[in-house]
């Protein structure tokens, strides 16, 4: 059954290591009423990914095919590898009523601003460079050199904040993770929201 009232799409941004990932998989446990999206990806799935959790893993010339038939709300091409977003499992979870959160970088968020200017974007941020650095570092998952790359990546990502609706400093963790829960609550309280949400109600307080 479709809801009358229409859910809120929203982009989370971040460089690597700020720990998007994790404030995300929290803020999606702890509400009903938020869904993330799994993207698309033609990358091979690593040890402990699953398919259609992680990501919904599919061959370069499926992902293609997709591509002409206008399938994706965004797509890039990442190192080689495509990563795209689901058109109509966006609309139908929104239609039913129920928040959507897109993890993307800063170039799928500004895709799928000019698309649909009604969403909002979060850029996650750490609370420094030397901060973001220790991170990557105690992953232990890549080498100095590696690392440096990574860093580089990541000041490129932080250099587009001024294009998020909100920003979230992630220093504490549960700190974060409770600015999130505040901007989707302040977005379901907005005169636009509580309009779709309350017309009755409206209409008979100024009857």
């Amino acid at each position: 059954m479709t809801s009358t009232t229409q859910g809120t799409l929203y982009t989370v941004s971040a460089p690597s290591g700020a720990g998007k990932t994790s404030l995300v998989k929290a803020l999606i446990e702890s509400s009903e009423q938020v869904r993330v999206s799994v993207s698309h990806t033609t990358r091979p799935i690593r040890p402990g990914e699953h398919d259609g959790t992680n990501y919904h893993f599919i061959e370069r010339s499926t992902f293609q095919r997709m591509i002409k038939d206008k399938a994706f709300l965004e797509y890039a091409e990442v190192f080689g590898n495509y990563y795209g977003t689901s058109t109509s499992w966006v609309q139908d979870t929104l239609n039913s009523g129920t928040d959507v959160i897109l993890e993307i970088d800063w170039q799928g968020a500004q895709q799928i601003k000019q698309l649909l200017p009604a969403a909002v974007s979060i850029f996650v941020l750490p609370p420094s460079q030397s901060a973001l650095r220790e991170r990557l570092t105690n992953r232990g998952q890549d080498d100095d050199s590696v690392i440096d790359q990574r860093m580089a990546e990541a000041v490129n990502e932080m250099s587009h904040y001024q294009q998020g609706d909100y920003l979230v400093i992630n220093d504490d963790f549960d700190t974060a993770l409770n600015d999130l829960r505040s901007i989707l609550h302040a977005v379901r309280l907005s005169r636009s929201s509580q309009m779709k949400r309350h017309p009755q109600l409206l209409k008979e307080l100024l009857n």
